[in-house]
C-alpha cells in the first residue's frame, strides 16, 4: 500500500485541504483526494470522530471548513521533504550547521520535532555537511545525498555513477569521507580506488549509487571544508609550451 492511500494518510491530506481552501465542497475535495464524493465525506467523518471541528457551510457558497478550537497536528514531512528542507537551509545560510547560531538552532528543533526514521536522515546530512558560504546554488538529488551523507558516517564504499559538466560518464569505487557545501554546490570528498588519490566528486552531478558492506579508515583530523578547499585551489598539471613571437630588442 502506498504512503497514502492509507484511510488515515487521506483523512489528514483531506485536513489539510480543507484548512488551506475554506469553503472546499466535496465534490472537490473528492476530486483533490483522487477518491468518490462518497468516501471523501467519510475522511470528513474520521477526521470529526477525532475530535477535530470540521464544520459544513449549507448554501451556493457553502463547503467545509476548520471551526474553532482545533490543535493543529505536527508537521508530516516525507524524507524527501525533510532532507531537501535542510539541505535548502545549510545553502541559504552558511552557519546553519552550528546550533549556536539562531538559524541553526531553529533548524536542529525542526529536525527533533520530525519522526524518528526521517529526523535520523535530517540529522545525518546536517551533521556530515560542512558548510562553507555562497549563493550560487546547485540543488543535488535529496535521496542520492542521503545515501553519500550515511555512507560518510558509516563509512562504506560506494560505486557512483557519474556525469561531467562535458557530458561524459563514468563509473567510479570511492571511499566517501564527508559532503561538503562550497559556493552553494556540494561535493563528496573521496578517494578514489582507481588512482588511489584525493578526489572531490559534485553530488548534483552523481546519476546513480551503490553502497558496499567494505568499510574503510578515514583520514586522522580531518577537515573537510580545508581539505576540500586546498584540492580545488590545486587544480589540474599540464605540461605546457609556450612560443613567444617577438623581437628579442
Amino acid at each position: 500500500m502506498k504512503p497514502d492511500s492509507s484511510p488515515t494518510a487521506r483523512a489528514l491530506l483531506a485536513l489539510e485541504l480543507v484548512q488551506g481552501s475554506p469553503g472546499i465542497t466535496a465534490d472537490r475535495l473528492a476530486d483533490k483526494l483522487g477518491v468518490s464524493e462518497r468516501a471523501a465525506r467519510r475522511y470528513v467523518a474520521i477526521l470529526r470522530e477525532a475530535g477535530i471541528p470540521i464544520e459544513s457551510v449549507r448554501g451556493p457558497y457553502g463547503g467545509y471548513r476548520v471551526g474553532r478550537g482545533l490543535r493543529l497536528p505536527p508537521l508530516v514531512f516525507t524524507a524527501t521533504e525533510a532532507l531537501g528542507l535542510v539541505m535548502a537551509v545549510l545553502d541559504g545560510h552558511h552557519d546553519a550547521g552550528d546550533p549556536t547560531d539562531p538559524v541553526g538552532s531553529a533548524l536542529g528543533k525542526l529536525v527533533r520535532a520530525l519522526p524518528e526514521p526521517v529526523a535520523a536522515q535530517a540529522e545525518a546530512v546536517r551533521r556530515s555537511t560542512a558548510p562553507a558560504p555562497d549563493r550560487a546554488a546547485a540543488r543535488p538529488d535529496p535521496d542520492i545525498t542521503s545515501a553519500l551523507v550515511q555512507a560518510c558516517s558509516d563509512r562504506r564504499r560506494v560505486r557512483l555513477g557519474y556525469r561531467s559538466g562535458a557530458g561524459s560518464e563514468w563509473v567510479a569505487e570511492v571511499d566517501p569521507w564527508a559532503v561538503v557545501v562550497r559556493h552553494g554546490r556540494w561535493y563528496l570528498l573521496c578517494n578514489s580506488h582507481a588512482v588511489d588519490a584525493l578526489r572531490a566528486y559534485r553530488v548534483d552531478r552523481v546519476r546513480s549509487l551503490d553502497v558496499f558492506d567494505d568499510t574503510f579508515p578515514p583520514p586522522a583530523d580531518l577537515d573537510p571544508v580545508a581539505l576540500l578547499e586546498e584540492h580545488l585551489a590545486v587544480g589540474w598539471e599540464y605540461d605546457v609550451e609556450v612560443v613567444i613571437d617577438e623581437a628579442l630588442d
